[in-house]
């Protein structure tokens, strides 16, 4: 069912496959929200510090997935990283990809 409601949505994006192939978990929480809970593996750069971070972030040379509290400063970290090059992908809230360690 969720994957239907995914589909309906747009989102029909498979982040465990993305991952598998080497894609890193771009946690852009504050550092005290990363430390409540995060993916297993996850980096974590606050959105604020995105920026100044890009070729840092580039010289991963790999996808990077994009996750918040509630998918609003992902998709912002998303914009900006595709607008420096970085193949980048939305994954929403932290919580809906799997691997939340505490």
């Amino acid at each position: 069912m969720i994957d239907f409601v995914k589909k309906m949505f747009g989102n029909s994006t498979d982040y465990d496959a993305l991952i598998k192939a080497g894609a890193i978990v771009l946690d852009v929480r504050t550092p005290g929200e990363f430390s409540s809970g995060h993916n297993k593996g996850a980096k974590n750069i606050p959105l604020d510090s995105i920026q100044n971070n890009i070729n840092a972030i580039k010289k991963w040379n790999k996808p990077v997935i994009t996750v918040c509290r509630s998918g609003a400063r992902s998709a912002m970290a998303k914009s900006i990283l595709e607008r420096a090059g970085v193949e980048a992908y939305n994954g929403g809230s932290c919580n809906s990809i799997s691997g939340i360690t505490g």
